[in-house]
């Protein structure tokens, strides 16, 4: 039995372990990725106290000072979640048979990339259909690239993709991209990205790997390689499971101190109907959700003794 479990290693849920563990409630991460997704992204420039650094290495950071706390992470998947009305505690098991009980819960499962859906991605997805540069951009070193997406994180990508690539297209369905404008700069001062704006992808097309695209204005465009930045979608299959409320975008519905319609169950990062999908945003939700589960576990008679 534990206090409090968090779901979800990402940076969000490693922030609140930090916290749970001073508030000396017993706790336990499990997450698919110690990290989380922002272990893949190729710079962090905008988490206070640290100018510039690798995504990883922010991540490492984090597990470094939960680890200092004594909070244990567990790489698992949580397939069900169930609540025991008479005893008023959580009941988790995992893709393993693992079986868990919680007095309370704080998701921080985070999102996954959103896809196209048009013909051709699924059958070359790792033929030259990508969704991280930081992951694949060294393979596309000299050759001609597509990134699609107009919002910040597609900008960003496609900066460190001209760092390898001979050409990045920028294919964006709407009027102009959308980037901070810093990484604004940095793009039109990057001689080897072109955009192409009011255009949609239709088809990937290729033999064995891709070769190049058809666009919604008729127009193809040869490539090796397509990037896809649209978006992510929630990952909140296990909230639905106990009726959690969530919004028209699968998000779950959190008030300020990161607290769900169902008593003990709280959330925090890009999981959650927040509006601005940022690291530091979600760190403060997941310190703010542990406070709130320290608060609930009292509330039941205190906390646990540990071992």
């Amino acid at each position: 039995m534990y206090d409090l479990i968090i779901i979800g290693s990402g940076v969000s849920g490693m922030g609140a372990a930090i916290y749970a563990g001073r508030f000396d409630l017993k706790t336990l991460v499990i997450g698919e990725l110690p990290g989380g997704t922002i272990t893949l992204t190729h710079l962090v420039e905008n988490y206070p106290g640290f100018p510039s650094l690798s995504g990883l290495e922010l991540a490492q950071n984090f597990q470094r000072h939960v680890d200092s706390i004594g909070v244990t992470i567990e790489q698992e998947k949580i397939s069900k979640i169930t609540f025991n009305s008479e005893k008023k505690f959580f009941e988790l098991k995992t893709q393993n048979e693992k079986n868990y009980q919680t007095k309370s819960i704080l998701l921080t499962t985070g999102t996954k990339h959103r896809k196209l859906g048009i013909k051709g991605e699924a059958e070359f997805t790792n033929k030259g259909v990508s969704y991280c540069a930081t992951c694949d951009g060294p393979f596309f070193r000299d050759k001609d690239v597509i990134m699609v997406g107009g919002a910040d994180s597609a900008v960003k990508e496609s900066l460190l993709l001209a760092k390898y690539a001979q050409k990045v297209t920028i294919v964006y369905r709407g009027e102009k991209v959308r980037p901070e404008p810093i990484n604004q700069k940095r793009m039109e001062e990057t001689p080897n990205i072109e955009v192409i704006t009011k255009s949609n992808l239709v088809e990937i097309m290729g033999q064995s790997q891709v070769e190049k695209v058809l666009l919604d204005t008729g127009q193809e465009l040869k490539c090796q390689g397509v990037f896809i930045e649209i978006g992510r979608t929630p990952l909140t299959d296990l909230a639905k499971q106990l009726n959690v409320t969530l919004n028209e975008k699968s998000e779950v519905i959190i008030n300020k101190a990161s607290e769900t319609n169902v008593p003990g169950f709280f959330a925090a990062g890009d999981c959650t109907n927040t509006d601005w999908k940022q690291a530091i945003i979600g760190v403060a939700e997941g310190c703010m959700g542990a406070y709130s589960a320290y608060q609930y576990v009292e509330s039941l008679g205190g906390k646990l003794k540990k071992p």
